[in-house]
């Protein structure tokens, strides 16, 4: 469930993308400017695709945000009576057992004779 909302909500935001990039309503440059010199003004008017490229901008960004959200609760592994898992540094080192200390030799006062 958690593949298919990621890849939902992917296709979603390419597509919020692209709709952004075609709305220009300053400059008159995106869809609606490039409409008015194809003669199609009089179908659909540039009036009435600015708002449909606003309304198609509004829903998809908010499909984004939602399937973000339920993207993650989705996440594998998520359980309620699950323990997370320690790192490495709150786990304990295994106890030892308890031995003597082995003494360190020490050096010899004198130094031994070489041999022949």
């Amino acid at each position: 469930m958690h593949v298919f909302i990621v890849i939902v909500g992917l296709l979603a935001s390419i597509m919020l993308i692209g709709v952004v990039l075609l709305q220009s309503p300053k400059s008159g440059s995106g869809l609606t400017g490039g409409m008015a010199s194809l003669g199609t003004v009089q179908t659909l008017g540039v009036r009435r695709t600015g708002d449909f490229l606003s309304k198609t901008t509004g829903v998809l960004a908010a499909v984004v945000m939602v399937l973000c959200f339920l993207a993650q609760f989705t996440l594998p592994g998520r359980d309620a009576g699950k323990v997370a898992p320690k790192s490495v540094l709150q786990q304990s080192l295994p106890v030892l057992p308890a031995s003597p200390a082995k003494t360190v030799p020490s050096a010899p006062l004198t130094p031994a004779a070489p041999v022949k």
